[in-house]
């Protein structure tokens, strides 16, 4: 963990929770494609929880490197059966590296940290989790930002934290995970007491559809049994016993 020097203490708490647990082997460089060109098109990926679908446009352009890596690990199906493990209401959502028991997926190296590339921690903006102190340490996790985040765009701790892209359709999902409930488990803080996993994440063709699915509809109660009633001695207004 790292020690952010921000005025709001609470920030400084929550920032701290950025960070991911050390693993051994993280030290190569992770080879990626060949970098895009300023002018790339945008990368759209449909993130399908069980809350709901989040829709994201990638900026392949700005921050190739990380686009990469995380379209890596969505092909490969790294993320399928994962969650979101770290809650903060009013910050950010974070997941990609852990499964239902918390056990922590082994991922590949860790990829240069791309924080000077112009983007901001803004509401709904896609960035990548990393350990703290360690500038090019992050890997497979992610964190979506809840709240306008534009402190984590500084070099606090050597480095910001680098953003990859931004919520295009869904954020009614990413508000939902946001306001779940938490507390803690095997050590770990901000954990959702209700798994949210995430069930796959696919790289589109295009951008999604105006009537893409989002948040799911949480299936209705049970109706209550019908209970027999007795019939009211009483008679309707208007009426008279013969």
């Amino acid at each position: 963990m790292f020690n952010i020097n921000l005025v709001n203490s609470r920030r400084a708490f929550i920032v701290a929770a950025l960070v991911i647990p050390p693993l051994v082997a993280l030290c190569a460089p992770f080879a990626v494609a060949q970098e895009a060109t300023k002018q790339a098109a945008p990368v759209y990926v449909a993130m399908t929880t069980s809350l709901g679908t989040i829709y994201l446009a990638l900026d392949a352009s700005k921050a190739p490197v990380s686009v990469e890596n995380f379209t890596t690990y969505a092909k490969e199906g790294f993320y399928n059966g994962t969650i979101f493990h770290r809650v903060i209401k009013g910050f950010m959502i974070q997941g990609g590296g852990f499964t239902p028991d918390l056990a922590q997926k082994a991922p590949k190296a860790g990829i240069k940290n791309e924080w000077t590339n112009g983007l901001s921690n803004g509401l709904g903006t896609i960035s990548m989790a990393r350990q703290g102190g360690r500038a090019d340490s992050a890997t497979s996790q992610f964190f979506i930002n809840t709240a306008d985040n534009k402190m984590l765009d500084q070099p606090r701790d050597g480095s910001g934290y680098a953003v990859f892209g931004k919520v295009i359709k869904g954020m009614d999902v990413v508000e939902a995970i946001a306001n779940s409930p938490i507390g803690q488990m095997k050590g770990m803080g901000d954990v959702p007491k209700a798994t949210i996993t995430i069930e796959k994440v696919e790289v589109l063709k295009g951008p999604p559809a105006e009537d893409a699915p989002t948040l799911r509809t949480p299936p209705a109660a049970p109706s209550a049994p019908l209970v027999p009633t007795t019939p009211d001695p009483t008679p309707p207004t208007g009426t008279t016993k013969k």
